[in-house]
């Protein structure tokens, strides 16, 4: 299970979970991106027979990790949607209706968890492994983007663009071609 906020990760349960809201972030692709407000869960049973006419680079990206199947519920306060509860499993298949339901009910209570303890610095306590706090996975990313666009001259959306193309091309995390870039690893 992975959620994120606005398109910034903030918690996973495994390392295939984080890498396919990596993989969705630098791509523009896959089944937890651009659940319109009021949508119900997305339900994708079948990454290779449905998917693929539309998120051609994601499927083969998430298949190699080994997942078969994504299901994705908004997490949302009223008709808000704040961001998404993702989970995947390795084989295929549809959830049964008490699962789908249990995923509705996590992502509810998350959406309460998240509006009394997000952010809360006056408990002092920050990153993985304390409840309520929030640890921006993405941080690095924007200020590799900001890196990017003074010594690129060229404008934000331009820099974020050209560091997911680098990901993806070298097949490494955004977050570590962020950190390359932050670091002056990376020629540009």
């Amino acid at each position: 299970m992975a959620v994120s906020m606005r398109g910034e990760l903030i918690w996973f349960s495994d390392q295939t979970s984080a890498r396919l809201e990596d993989v969705q972030f630098v791509l523009g692709q896959g089944p937890g991106l651009l659940l319109p407000e009021g949508t119900e869960a997305r339900e994708v049973p079948d990454l290779d027979r449905l998917l693929m006419k539309y998120w051609p680079q994601f499927v083969p990206e998430a298949r190699e990790l080994g997942v078969g199947a994504m299901f994705v519920w908004p997490v949302r306060v009223g008709a808000a949607a704040l961001g998404t509860l993702t989970g995947y499993r390795r084989s295929v298949g549809a959830l049964t209706e008490k699962q789908l339901a249990e995923g509705w009910l996590v992502a509810d209570k998350l959406a309460a968890h998240l509006l009394v303890r997000w952010p809360n610095p006056a408990n002092g306590k920050n990153g993985p492994g304390h409840a309520g706090a929030v640890d921006l996975h993405r941080a690095e990313v924007h200020q590799a983007t900001g890196v990017l666009s003074e010594r690129l001259g060229v404008a934000m959306p331009e820099a974020l663009i050209r560091l997911r193309g680098q990901a993806y091309s070298s097949g490494q995390s955004l977050t570590d071609t962020a950190r390359a870039v932050i670091d002056r690893e990376l020629p540009w």
